[in-house]
């Protein structure tokens, strides 16, 4: 490329989180880095966006540093809609989210702020994807993400992506030598089978904690799951369309 490609940033654990931190040292290495990322954690978050509340955008690096970065008020979505529309001169060659602390494989696609992130990046036509690693701690070690995210970034800014798709990509828990690679698949069959903790305040008031066990239902060796806990890293193309297209002939079979 004859020039360095502008980089989107963001993500949903907030911006002093070593996830993000590590993927903003990657991307240096690629391009010229542009960071807009929440001032607090915002898992969970999914598509959300603000609408009710102001939102608030405040420029946290130097005038004289190499990565211009923001803190945003808002949701991961918040940040994208920010970065493309009041705060980035061009649209930006790629976007990035992540590194999740924790996965987002499967079903968790849907609850993922940082996916949502990436999506939102791919609605208005920028390459994106989301990283994640399967460790939830905050101490969690990133190391052996980098090579395999500068590969993975580097071939989407080389190729590009299919009309209305981002790519999800989850890393096992593993060491760099540990990992056997990366494989394409297919997001698998699963789902929380959840329950609400009931407890009570000191003055009597019902409150739930959310908790419940992920359980996955399949058994395929093309799937996310079966990837990560096989050693590998898995890469998911992801749709934002979301109509069931194979149901639409059974539906125009009905008596509306």
């Amino acid at each position: 490329m004859s020039k360095k490609p502008l980089i989107l940033v963001t993500n949903d654990d907030g911006i002093t989180a070593p996830g993000i931190r590590n993927l903003i040292a990657v991307m240096a290495e690629i391009g010229e880095v542009v960071v807009v990322a929440p001032d607090s954690p915002q898992s969970g978050m999914g598509h959300a966006i603000t609408v009710n509340n102001t939102l608030y955008l405040n420029k946290i690096s130097p005038e004289n540093t190499a990565i211009t970065e923001y803190n945003c008020s808002g949701t991961p979505v918040d940040c994208v809609k920010l970065a493309v529309h009041e705060i980035l001169k061009c649209k930006p060659d790629l976007c990035v989210s992540g590194i999740n602390h924790g996965s987002n494989s499967s079903i968790n696609v849907i609850y993922s702020g940082t996916m949502s992130a990436a999506v939102e990046a791919g609605i208005e036509g920028i390459p994106a994807i989301g990283f994640s690693l399967a460790d939830f701690s905050w101490n969690a070690d990133f190391e052996a993400t980098k090579p395999f995210i500068k590969k993975i970034a580097l071939q989407v800014l080389e190729h590009s992506l299919p009309d209305g798709t981002v790519l999800n990509v989850n890393f096992p828990k593993l060491k760099g030598e540990d990992i056997k690679g990366i494989k394409i698949c297919r997001q698998a069959k699963a789902r929380w089978m959840e329950r609400f903790d009931k407890r009570q305040t000191p003055y009597g008031k019902d409150y739930y904690w959310l908790t419940g066990e992920f359980v996955n239902q399949d058994k395929g060796e093309d799937t996310d799951e079966f990837a990560l806990a096989n050693g590998y890293v898995s890469v998911v193309p992801v749709q934002f369309d979301m109509t069931a297209h194979h149901a639409i002939q059974q539906l125009n079979t009905w008596d509306f």
